[in-house]
């Protein structure tokens, strides 16, 4: 008996189970189910792929001003000389008088340079009929009260964006040799700009005060998007929206 009982053990036992060919005893819902899961993985790499490649494509033009820009950027403290300081306008406080925290920041920088004897005039170069109000006369009352003697202060009215304000630099004033102040966010940008469209410049990056984290990433995600339209403009060699004669008003400040 004990020989008998080990055999129907034996006969019990389950063997190794084998899935049925697709269509041999399963059921077209179960087939379908089972296919999908094969295709998935491959679907994701694709996806996947295809997301990185559309990513690399978008952001080439923020990798151009940022990598065009490295060597040419620097701190106040640490800031090399040029005759000509730029200051790149920005919205005024409410009052129209006064100007906001970062164009604040800005012409404070510009201010400090001149006195430490980096720089020797300013171009304030702004929208003089922008919504907030005229950003270079406000620009140059501003730098007026920090000690910046109104008579080594130009103001350009038709700087109406960072290419055209690069570009009427050089065309409008004559300048070849530069610094370029805005804040860290926007500064590789402006300085790719300008060294494209013939300008020697090096950035100084602004003072910020004020600038929360939630602000200083807003603008940080802006720009990445404005660089498109940077390389855009400077691919085509867009002219300034205004064009205006020769202006030597930089050439007599500097011998004034």
């Amino acid at each position: 008996m004990g020989a008998v009982s080990v055999c129907r053990s034996y006969l019990r036992r389950p063997g190794p189970r084998i899935r049925p060919p697709a269509g041999i005893g399963v059921t077209e819902a179960e087939s379908s189910a089972v296919a999908p899961t094969r295709r998935w993985p491959r679907r994701v790499r694709r996806l996947a792929g295809s997301g990185l490649v559309l990513l690399v494509l978008a952001s080439t033009p923020w990798l151009w001003t940022t990598l065009s820009a490295r060597g040419h950027v620097y701190a106040a403290a640490d800031a090399p000389s040029a005759d000509v300081v730029i200051v790149l306008g920005t919205e005024v406080a409410d009052d129209r008088q006064r100007p906001g925290d970062r164009l604040a920041g800005r012409l404070d920088t510009a201010a400090e340079l001149v006195a430490g004897g980096r720089a020797t005039v300013v171009l304030v170069s702004g929208d003089g009929g922008g919504a907030s109000g005229d950003e270079p006369a406000v620009m140059t009352t501003y730098l007026a009260e920090r000690g910046v003697d109104r008579r080594r202060v130009v103001a350009d009215p038709f700087g109406l964006d960072t290419y055209d304000s690069c570009a009427r630099a050089r065309e409008v004033y004559g300048v070849e040799r530069a610094l370029i102040v805005t804040q860290s966010y926007h500064l590789s940008r402006a300085v790719t700009l300008c060294r494209h469209l013939g300008l020697d410049v090096d950035g100084v990056t602004a003072r910020c005060d004020g600038c929360g984290a939630a602000l200083l990433a807003e603008k940080s995600i802006r720009d990445y998007f404005a660089s498109g339209k940077a390389a855009w403009d400077a691919g085509r060699g867009r002219p300034p929206a205004v064009r205006s004669p020769a202006d030597p008003a930089i050439q007599n400040a500097l011998r004034g």
